[in-house]
């Protein structure tokens, strides 16, 4: 039953992380949450909240459907360390820091004006891209916690 659990749950906070990052993060979070100063650190922390409630309400409608024993010590070990990863994450330079410490600075930046082989526009000035590596790799960092927190949900 606890394979089920982990499955299910990582399901719906998978679910939860995709329409609570893409969806509900307001255009002022995406923009200032990696910037310098307590106003940044504030807009990552409110995206960061409403992220969390946008997983908890996904949570807890797969949980009560399909009537899944969850407790709430792994509800708040697993969820409360998503969310700690998540905001770290989502200052940006820490991730960037830890890219170019496992030597995958080349990646982080393509897609993006630093990388040599960035993408232009028809008269040569960077073109915006959501394909950037920076994206993925900060998806998949995102994508490995939630599956920590299933794990430690299903597991408590």
């Amino acid at each position: 039953m606890t394979a089920a659990v982990f499955a299910a749950v990582f399901v719906a906070l998978l679910i939860g992380h995709s329409v609570g990052d893409q969806w509900v993060q307001t255009h002022h979070q995406a923009c200032a949450k990696g910037g310098p100063g307590w106003s940044a650190r504030l807009a990552c922390g409110r995206h960061v909240l409403t992220l969390t409630a946008t997983k908890v309400l996904v949570l807890a409608v797969v949980v009560s459907v399909l009537d899944l024993r969850v407790t709430t010590l792994g509800l708040i070990v697993g969820l409360g360390l998503d969310a700690a990863s998540h905001y770290w994450a989502d200052r940006r330079t820490t991730l960037a820091r830890f890219a170019k410490a496992i030597e995958k600075s080349e990646y982080y930046n393509l897609g993006g004006a630093a990388h040599p082989d960035h993408p232009v526009t028809a008269d040569g000035r960077p073109a915006l891209t959501t394909g950037t590596g920076a994206f993925h790799l900060d998806q998949s960092f995102h994508h490995f916690w939630l599956g920590v927190a299933a794990l430690l949900i299903a597991a408590f």
